[in-house]
C-alpha cells in the first residue's frame, strides 16, 4: 500500500531559496507534495488556514512580519513546521527550546531528509504535540518562568515549565532533570546542549551539573551548595567565581 503523499506549503520570500528547496524536495523527498506556496507572513497565514496543509516549510524572517506571526495567526490549524533560517540566536533559542525542527541557509540536504523523515514518523505516529503553540509562547515570552521546554524522553516528548527545574546532571548521552515537585525525567539531550540553551537562572557548577540558582538553600566553603531537594552538588573550581559572583561574592 502506497503511503498518503504528506500535503506541504513553503513560506519564503527569496524567490532562489523557495525555488532551491521546491528542487531539493522534489528530487530528495518523494513523500512530500507541495500544494501552495507565500512569499511573505500575510500570505502564508491565509495560505495555510486555506490549505490545511500537514506540513510547513517556513522562513523565519520576511516582510510584513516572521514565522512567529504566522504560526499565531494560523493557531486553529494543526501542521508540522520546518523552520528555514539565517542565524538568529533569540530565534534559534525559542526553537530549541520546543524541539523544533530547523535548516540554517543555505539548506542543507542531508538535514532536509532528516527534518522530513522525523516529521513523517510523527504523522504517521499520529503524535499530535503542539509545537507551534510553545514555539509562539516561548518566542513572545522573554521570562524564563512564562517558558516552557519541550524535553525529548525515550517514549517520546513531555513538555515541562522551566522555572520547575531545580537541576540538571549530565547521565552519558542522557540528561537527568530533576524538578521541584520531586520526580526526574532521563532525557536524550548531552548535558551540552542544555548549558547552551538555559540562560539565568540556570549555571554550571560543575562538568557533570547546572543547577537553577533561584533553588540555592545554602553554600559550603568545603565546595559545596545544597538546593532545596536537599542535593549537594559539588562546585567545581572551574565555575567557582561565576558561582559566587551571582550572589555578590
Amino acid at each position: 500500500m502506497q503511503l498518503q503523499k504528506i500535503k506541504s506549503v513553503i513560506v519564503e520570500d527569496e524567490l532562489a531559496a523557495r525555488e532551491a528547496l521546491k528542487s531539493y524536495i522534489s528530487k530528495y523527498c518523494p513523500q512530500v507534495e507541495i500544494i501552495g506556496e507565500a512569499h511573505n507572513s500575510k500570505e502564508g497565514i491565509d495560505l495555510i488556514n486555506k490549505l490545511k496543509p500537514q506540513l510547513v516549510f517556513l522562513d523565519v524572517e520576511m516582510p510584513f512580519g516572521n514565522a512567529f506571526d504566522v504560526l499565531e495567526g494560523c493557531k486553529d490549524v494543526l501542521f508540522e513546521t520546518i523552520f528555514v533560517t539565517a542565524f538568529s540566536e533569540y530565534s534559534l533559542k525559542a526553537l530549541n527550546q520546543s524541539a523544533a525542527y530547523y535548516l540554517l541557509k543555505p539548506v542543507s540536504i542531508e538535514e532536509l531528509i532528516l527534518a522530513v523523515n522525523k516529521v513523517q514518523q510523527h504523522i504517521q505516529n499520529k503524535e499530535l504535540l503542539n509545537r507551534n503553540r510553545i514555539i509562539v509562547e516561548n518566542y513572545r515570552n522573554v521570562k524564563p518562568e512564562s517558558q516552557q521546554i519541550i524535553l525529548p524522553t525515550l517514549e517520546g516528548f513531555e513538555v515541562a515549565k522551566i522555572a520547575d527545574i531545580i537541576r540538571l546532571k549530565g547521565n552519558g548521552n542522557f540528561t537527568d532533570i530533576y524538578f521541584a515537585n520531586g520526580s526526574k525525567k532521563m532525557v536524550c539531550r548531552f548535558l551540552k546542549h542544555f548549558d547552551e540553551l538555559l540562560d539565568m537562572p540556570f549555571i554550571r557548577v560543575h562538568k557533570s551539573h547546572i543547577i537553577n540558582v533561584n533553588f540555592v538553600k545554602s553554600f559550603n566553603k568545603g565546595g559545596f551548595v545544597t538546593l532545596s531537594d536537599n542535593s549537594e552538588i559539588e562546585i567545581s573550581a572551574t565555575y567557582k567565581n561565576a558561582f559566587l559572583k551571582e550572589f555578590g561574592k
